[in-house]
């Protein structure tokens, strides 16, 4: 069952750059929530409450139950902008979602387990750190967990091979590498540290050879 944070927000009539900074300097976030048939609503949230609820959740795809000024909607945080150079959230997109209507969202990826190729020297490369994924929103997962015990070296984790959460289904293909072990790169990299090492002593001994006939 998908969590649902509750958010208050407020309605905002004031428009234009100017009346937007203002905004952010009073500690709101600017934000519009549109979608499920109804005409777009601009409001605005507190900014600290809003931060904290991102740090919360491990993406930014989360189900809130939106209290505007007593109206209730059940929105998808669909856009979060932030400033490129400080960070700060300067706009929120929410898109209104109806309980019993798929939605779309993209979720993080957490890998499970200790792949067996990973044991005998390989390396792990998740090819993918998130996918979209289509539910109801009572099914919307916080991430997808896939398990990468099995894979020896050389084997590859399709998207058609992991098991997702009960009503969640992925956009991608069956046959999308999702995960997949290498094989070492350290014997190679030794080989390379090998021949340096050993360039040095060559030259040595040549000087040393032309030290002694000079003498």
């Amino acid at each position: 069952m998908a969590k649902k944070h509750q958010l208050e927000a407020t309605h905002r009539n004031r428009s234009g750059s100017g009346a937007l900074k203002q905004m952010r300097r009073e500690g709101l976030v600017p934000a519009v929530i549109y979608g499920a048939g109804s005409e777009n609503e601009n409001v605005k949230v507190d900014a600290k409450v809003f931060s904290d609820l991102l740090h919360q959740s491990a993406s930014e795809s989360i189900l809130v139950n939106l209290d505007i000024e007593g109206k209730k909607r059940l929105a998808l945080i669909q856009d979060v902008q932030h400033n490129s150079l400080s960070n700060e959230i300067v706009h929120v997109d929410f898109l209104a979602v109806n309980e019993n209507e798929p939605i779309s969202a993209v979720i993080p990826v957490e890998a499970v387990g200790v792949a067996a190729g990973v044991k005998a020297g390989g390396i792990l490369d998740l090819q993918l750190h998130d996918i979209e994924i289509q539910c109801l929103p009572k099914d919307l997962p916080e991430i997808i967990e896939v398990d990468v015990s099995a894979l020896e070296i050389g084997d590859a984790l399709h998207i058609g091979e992991v098991t997702f959460p009960e009503g969640v289904k992925p956009s991608l293909n069956d046959d999308v590498v999702l995960a997949i072990v290498s094989e070492p790169r350290v014997k190679e990299e030794d080989e390379d540290a090998d021949d340096a090492a050993a360039e040095p002593e060559v030259i040595n001994e040549k000087v040393k050879e032309e030290a002694e006939a000079e003498a």
